[in-house]
């Protein structure tokens, strides 16, 4: 069955607040921990920890008098932390992330992961019962489909608590089938350029608060200055507190305006069209070009894509994934003919064979729906 997680501000009370926290700390001392032995492990034997041996040292830890306070806290979640560190290991040894680092207690940003035991994961009215925490307050937006199989609890640097609950949904309905496909060229004066001529505008949610987020930070940055200089702990500075909060809540603000126009778009785009065609975008690599790691940054195309594909797999959907290196904005779409490279800042030609005058952006998004749809047709 597929999985589905539903996202929800939670508003704990002072005692709670306390017992996240210390379940942090917790589950953080015991990454880094095994992570420690990790890396000893493997100078000394040439191998790493499996999931048997850290079950068995995590129990004796909770019985050796130094750390016995591990009991005070959710079991599971202890588990949890070092089965993210074997999936952290193993995403390594795939190429996927560089290799794991030590947790710091100076993050603002702090999280665990707990399961559902005997239904201890559980919504009671407009209240959430969590492990060890009882009936928690929550803004309850949406209602939760299917069975809750586990709950992240996340602290953000904002100051606000959020429980991402994960679930097992029944299978999804196909959508009903539109007999349309189209072609997304991605951009960034223009988010998505359709292949039927609709271009959607980038939002630049980054860019429309970078005034106030500059105005914000130069703040922050006085009060630490002036912190510095008096030669006080930032922890007891409640003015370099209470404005490093503003800050993360101007960023959040931002990270919310995105994710819920990608979510939008992505949505709107699968219930249209049975076939969406798109272009392999080398995200890493165009980051590194100074003028435009920015601008690339701030349109997320690789948090698009992925939503693009997991809703497609949910409601029967196809997307096809073009070559990178096909040169989409260099053929013409009504002929298929190549006069020559074409800079960026030519946006608009005549192709000397036909004659069509074409649209970069537009004749490019033609032109991956041609090459998507040809490429659907070879596939058994």
């Amino acid at each position: 069955m597929p999985h589905q997680a539903y996202k929800f501000r939670i508003y704990p009370n002072k005692d709670q607040q306390a017992f996240i926290h210390q379940t942090h700390g917790h589950c953080r001392f015991v990454y880094n921990h095994f992570l420690a032995l990790w890396k000893t492990s493997y100078k000394e034997e040439g191998k790493g920890l499996n999931r048997s041996i850290m079950s068995k040292m995590l129990t004796k830890l909770k019985k050796q008098e130094d750390t016995a306070w591990l009991r005070n806290v959710d079991s599971v979640a202890l588990q949890a932390s070092y089965e993210n560190l074997i999936d952290a290991f193993q995403r390594f040894f795939q190429k996927q992330n560089n290799y794991p680092r030590f947790k710091s207690k100076k993050n603002p940003v702090q999280s665990y992961t707990t399961k559902n035991t005997n239904n201890n994961i559980a919504i009671v009215g407009n209240q959430m019962k969590l492990p060890k925490l009882g009936l928690v307050k929550f803004a309850k937006s949406r209602d939760i489909e299917g069975r809750i199989l586990k709950a992240t609890i996340k602290y953000n640097a904002s100051g606000t608590f959020y429980v991402s609950v994960q679930c097992e949904v029944p299978n999804f309905k196909p959508l009903p089938q539109t007999n349309e496909a189209v072609g997304i060229d991605l951009g960034i004066t223009d988010f998505a350029i359709l292949s039927n001529g609709r271009k959607v505008d980038n939002q630049r949610f980054t860019a429309k608060m970078e005034q106030k987020l500059k105005r914000e930070q130069r703040k922050l940055s006085r009060r630490y200055e002036q912190a510095k200089k008096d030669g006080r702990n930032l922890r007891e500075c409640m003015n370099y507190q209470k404005q490093r909060r503003r800050v993360a809540r101007l960023r959040e603000r931002v990270a919310f305006q995105r994710e819920d126009f990608l979510n939008k778009l992505s949505t709107a785009l699968i219930r249209h069209y049975d076939v969406i065609c798109l272009e392999d975008l080398n995200t890493k690599g165009m980051l590194k070009n100074h003028k435009l790691a920015k601008a690339i940054s701030d349109v997320s195309w690789s948090s698009f894509v992925q939503k693009l594909m997991y809703k497609a797999k949910w409601f029967g959907r196809k997307i096809v994934e073009i070559d990178r290196f096909f040169p989409s904005s260099q053929l013409c779409h009504a002929c298929g003919h190549r006069d020559g490279k074409k800079t960026l800042d030519i946006r608009v030609w005549t192709c000397s064979s036909c004659g069509t005058t074409l649209d970069r952006d537009i004749n490019a998004s033609k032109n991956i729906l041609i090459e998507g749809l040809r490429l659907l047709k070879q596939q058994p």
